[in-house]
């Protein structure tokens, strides 16, 4: 993990932010010798964690849509959705 004192991080900002964006790595932001903040990575979108409810939730919608024998054609009606 990279440290710099916060006179370098604000001069060099921009490229600080490219930096943790390509690389991941975290960099830790001094102020009087200590540090202050640390410069992190967002989340990648899609890659969100989802709750083991979530999770049970997501995974019994799919398996009921796999075997859906909807009686539409066109998307699902609300009380198709609910039928499970």
């Amino acid at each position: 993990m990279k440290e710099l004192t916060l006179r370098d991080a604000n001069q060099q900002f921009s490229k600080l932010v490219r930096q943790v964006a390509e690389t991941r790595e975290e960099i830790v932001v001094t102020r009087n010798g200590k540090a202050a903040v640390k410069i992190v990575p967002a989340e990648q979108q899609g890659k969100r964690k989802l709750t083991p409810a979530q999770e049970a939730a997501l995974n019994s919608f799919l398996e009921f849509a796999r075997n859906s024998t909807a009686k539409s054609d066109g998307p699902w009606t609300r009380e198709e959705l609910y039928e499970r």
